[in-house]
């Protein structure tokens, strides 16, 4: 595939904007919190959005995972427009784009066990009888670094750091193609972070996957990704290769950012 595995052209989105109740006749002003972005993210690429809380990055990441329509412009999967595909393909769409989010035990089921709801995403994406489900579950367990035994809990009684690989398990599971990955490791202490960003270079590596990752920390980005695209206030203000945007930033926001955080060694 020679061209975007996902691309996103003009991307915006507002809330708001209806008509007030009063003074009568008159429309509220809306909030646009992404404003005409556009991001290219390759088959096997790592692109690390980065920038503060409140520019818009999770906003951005889940229109490019279907969570929400944007207000403007168009996504395209695979070379076609987002809108323009049959369900079949919007399903293999939804099976090939899955999310982390940043707080994994509140995106579990707190009434269920950990192996029931992974039986469950599985059952989702996959035509896999009971059998291929526990084998597909074991294995990716298995390369998540997940014990056995944890399958049998609950989420409140895992640690972060068990939680997040729970996740990504779940994530994983249907063999998606792009995996969106939403803060993943800034609850977590230094010496974790580290653990979890070694994992996903190793999936990465294995599986063959893209990855969107958000973070607001430029040190956590630079470890895992090769592009690096700045959000601000609802737009991307400077992308490119990360030693081109890390070694010589053109935006003065891009050098306050750099200027906040330590480096540290890539991993991927």
């Amino acid at each position: 595939m020679s061209g975007p595995l996902l691309a996103l052209a003009g991307i915006g989105k507002a809330y708001g904007g209806g008509r007030r109740w009063w003074p009568p006749g008159q429309r509220a002003a809306a909030t646009r919190v992404v404003a005409d972005v556009d991001l290219d993210i390759r088959a096997g690429d790592a692109v690390g959005l980065v920038g503060e809380s409140g520019s818009g990055k999770t906003t951005l990441a889940r229109i490019a995972a279907g969570l929400l329509p944007p207000t403007e412009g168009r996504l395209h999967w695979c070379g076609q427009a987002l809108h323009r595909l049959s369900p079949a393909e919007r399903a293999a769409y939804r099976r090939g784009v899955q999310y982390v989010f940043q707080n994994p035990q509140t995106a579990l089921n707190p009434r269920r066990r950990l192996a029931a709801i992974l039986d469950d995403t599985l059952r989702g994406l996959t035509t896999l009888d009971r059998d291929g489900r526990r084998a597909r579950l074991r294995e990716m367990a298995a390369q998540c670094g997940v014990d056995r035994a944890l399958l049998g809990r609950f989420a409140h009684q895992l640690s972060g750091g068990q939680a997040q690989r729970v996740a990504i398990v779940r994530a994983l599971l249907g063999a998606p193609r792009l995996v969106i990955l939403d803060e993943p490791v800034s609850a977590l202490d230094v010496s974790l972070q580290a653990q979890i960003l070694a994992l996903l270079a190793d999936l990465r590596r294995r599986h063959g996957l893209a990855y969107l990752f958000i973070s607001h920390d430029l040190a956590v980005v630079e470890r895992l990704c090769e592009t690096i695209a700045v959000m601000r206030e609802g737009r991307i203000i400077e992308q490119g290769a990360r030693g081109d945007v890390l070694g010589q930033p053109q935006h003065d926001y891009t050098r306050r950012l750099l200027a906040a955080v330590p480096r540290m060694a890539p991993v991927g």
